[in-house]
């Protein structure tokens, strides 16, 4: 049996309870791969599971950031690596599940990333940008490494500045840095599983009964408290499908039935782009949800995959 399993899939699509019934099956522990559930307090909106869902599971990486800190993938690396190697080390399973792909690629490649040193230029490329605006600064990157210009958008200022950040600190682009650490062989080796659906309308559905559940459970409140705490509607955690919506419409512009209108879209359209990045990934088996098809028919698909490869 691979010491490693790999759930990928959409939102929405099941892999918490897949990844519960297999570690209970498998004597593992799951290691959460979402790069929303890092921050405490932040549990209804992100579908955090809850106690009743863990079912007795060790679960790592939910709730290990404060939701004023800018989270990145490098950091979730340096912290869930360590929580790997000691579940494998123990002869346990590690279930690693999630939809955020580039944090469970990252993970599994054990890639090395450029560091975050603390020289003061950071600082001065966000005065810039508070000062000048974004484009200037995403002028400077095309200049020096278009691929990573061309790939980011205006909006996406975070990896504007880290970008040029890499390249003034260490005079290597980031597109070079990336490509140089794809060519290192990755460091864990997992079986993957991947959840789809035959019909995407499934899917659909189920994130429109997520969102009415999470609303039923409480997540206006749950917004309401992080605001009250000091939390600003602006930074990123804040900006999560499901929070940034709510919080537009509890400032008064909209309401909040035309907000959860608005999660739902979202969370549609990140489905689909969570289904193309996991496409990429050739060793990816899939598992489809036909119609009708519960969570006991795809655990039963599941092992099935194990089994044969097991042999």
């Amino acid at each position: 049996m691979n010491p490693i399993i790999c759930i990928a899939g959409p939102t929405a699509s099941g892999k918490t309870t897949l990844a519960v019934s297999l570690a209970k099956a498998l004597d593992g522990e799951v290691i959460s791969c979402d790069s929303m559930q890092v921050y405490k307090g932040m549990d209804i909106g992100t579908a955090k599971p809850t106690p009743e869902e863990m079912q007795g599971v060790p679960h790592y990486m939910l709730s290990v950031a404060e939701p004023t800190e800018d989270f990145s993938v490098s950091r979730y690396c340096e912290m869930a690596s360590p929580i790997l190697d000691d579940i494998l080390s123990r002869g346990k399973t590690a279930i690693i599940c999630g939809g955020t792909g580039l944090y469970m690629d990252s993970l599994i490649q054990g890639n090395a990333f450029a560091p975050f040193p603390s020289t003061g230029v950071r600082e001065t490329l966000e005065a810039r940008a508070d000062r000048e605006g974004i484009e200037p600064l995403l002028a400077e990157l095309n200049a020096i490494d278009p691929e990573a210009a061309a790939r980011l958008h205006p909006s996406d200022r975070k990896r504007i500045l880290r970008a040029l950040e890499v390249y003034l600190e260490t005079g290597e682009t980031i597109t070079a840095h990336n490509h140089r650490t794809q060519e290192v062989p990755p460091k864990y080796r997992p079986l993957w599983l991947g959840l789809d659906f035959a019909d995407r309308q499934e899917l659909y559905d189920r994130i429109d009964l997520r969102v009415e559940k999470m609303l039923e459970m409480g997540l206006i409140e749950e917004i309401k408290t992080l605001l009250a705490s000091g939390i600003s509607p602006k930074c990123t955690a804040m900006q999560a499908i499901g929070y940034k919506e709510f919080v537009t419409a509890l400032n008064g512009q909209g309401n909040i039935a035309y907000a959860a209108d608005e999660v739902r879209k979202s969370s549609r359209h990140y489905a689909k782009r969570q289904l193309t990045w996991f496409r990429r990934n050739k060793a990816i088996h899939y598992l489809l949800r036909t119609p009708g098809m519960g969570d006991e028919e795809i655990f039963a698909c599941a092992r099935q995959v194990l089994r044969e490869f097991d042999n």
